[in-house]
């Protein structure tokens, strides 16, 4: 059974590290289920003392990536609790922002943990942002010379990276209670 994602041969996805300093961006192209890197970068917020400005630099930046790109959906990296509630506030601030550029444009939006990103490209939850950026670097086949030495990029292509990998996860039909009840509906797929 195919799922409407798998179907598709083409699609764009945004990939989003927010940030109140810098924001990280990437850009991944799947065609026919093989992802390539499209785009990646940051923009740099440390130059705007007003955090509103910030955050209107954070809208007009993803409004502009969309309308140059037009991605089909975006990945974001979804909150993580920490201990100043100030930076989580900013940073919150942040999310909704690049939120609200995709709503704009009617881009399905989809959120993940930093953990779930950094285990689906690297098998480690707790993986440092330069073995990601490493493992993202060979799975994309990106040169040396394309890599930025800000890791926020690779955060926010990693993001990207870890949508495409979760999309194409096989869906589980949950209509079943347990793997007896599967074996029972599903009699002539099981060899007895």
């Amino acid at each position: 059974m195919h799922t409407i994602l798998n179907m598709i041969k083409e699609k764009i996805i945004l990939g989003i590290d927010p940030g109140t300093s810098v924001m990280g961006y990437g850009l991944i192209k799947v065609i026919n289920n093989k992802p390539a890197l499209l785009a990646m970068g940051v923009l740099e917020l440390n130059k705007y003392e007003d955090h509103y400005l910030r955050l209107r630099r954070i809208f007009d930046r993803i409004t502009g990536l969309i309308d140059e790109f037009l991605p089909d959906e975006v990945a974001i990296e979804a909150p993580f609790y920490g201990k100043n509630v100030q930076s989580m506030l900013k940073l919150g601030r942040a999310q909704g922002v690049a939120m609200a550029a995709a709503l704009t444009r009617d881009i399905p939006i989809f959120e993940y943990a930093p953990l779930k990103i950094k285990m689906s490209i690297t098998g480690n939850g707790r993986a440092a942002k330069e073995q990601v950026a490493d493992m993202l670097q060979r799975f994309l086949k990106i040169p040396q010379e394309s890599m930025l030495p800000q890791l926020d990029a690779t955060d926010g292509l990693a993001a990207a990276f870890c949508h495409f990998l979760q999309s194409n996860r096989p869906q589980i039909d949950s209509s079943y209670t347990s793997w007896k009840d599967y074996i029972n509906k599903n009699e002539k797929k099981v060899r007895r």
